[in-house]
């Protein structure tokens, strides 16, 4: 078995384990975070039978995952970074899932290009839960606001996003993520990455970013 399975397999046991330690009943999708790695890396994940994978930028997804989506049709993309306006049309091409949406011209334009092609793509409104200055997202007043007009223009949206500020307990942050995606009546929450996905599964995220734990570090 390849060390990528492994690692997959193994933090799959780990939310399972802990959840269950918990009585809670709840599970969390890995999305597997296969930004800069090459696709060897890649596919023995895919030969498994994983399929949900992320990325953080549109280009480096398009020519990674064009080809390999034409066979694998099961696979789904996560577009988990920033996505400039002028990047939207290639984006909704080649994602599937978009977590990092911030703003009502980003919404719009998501909503314009999908249209134009006939594609509905699932999207996430990203919230700075921690109020941070050098982070996207908008903050939880404008939450309501922006659920809204992505329902009024046609957005599929199925929930909120988060990146919780580093080297704090992250606990409150999703305790709080949790709420205010429940107040929405969202089923589904992104958030948890390598270093706190178990913190986010408790607190009922349905999907949560692993790259460095799967793959190892990058370069």
């Amino acid at each position: 078995m390849h060390n990528t399975v492994k690692n997959l397999l193994d933090i799959n046991n780990n939310i399972k384990v802990h959840l269950n330690k918990l009585n809670i009943n709840s599970r969390s999708k890995i999305i597997a975070v296969s930004k800069t790695f090459k696709i060897d890396k890649i596919l023995p994940l895919i030969e498994y039978g994983h399929i949900d994978f992320g990325e953080n930028k549109v280009q480096e997804a398009i020519e990674k995952w064009t080809d390999i989506k034409k066979i694998n049709l099961q696979i789904k993309l996560h577009m988990i970074g920033k996505l400039q306006t002028n990047k939207v049309k290639y984006a909704v091409r080649i994602f599937d899932y978009i977590h990092s949406v911030d703003s009502a011209k980003l919404a719009k334009k998501i909503a314009d290009e999908q249209n134009k092609i006939n594609k509905k793509i699932k999207v996430f409104l990203q919230i700075n839960i921690g109020d941070e200055d050098q982070k996207s997202g908008i903050n939880k007043a404008e939450a309501n606001q922006l659920v809204t007009y992505c329902k009024e223009i046609g957005l599929d949206l199925i929930g909120l996003m988060c990146i919780p500020p580093a080297k704090v307990d992250p606990n409150n942050y999703f305790e709080e993520m949790s709420r205010l995606n429940k107040s929405f009546g969202f089923e589904d929450l992104s958030m948890g990455m390598s270093s706190d996905y178990l913190i986010a599964a408790k607190h009922f995220a349905t999907y949560v970013r692993v790259g460095s734990s799967i793959f190892g570090h990058r370069n």
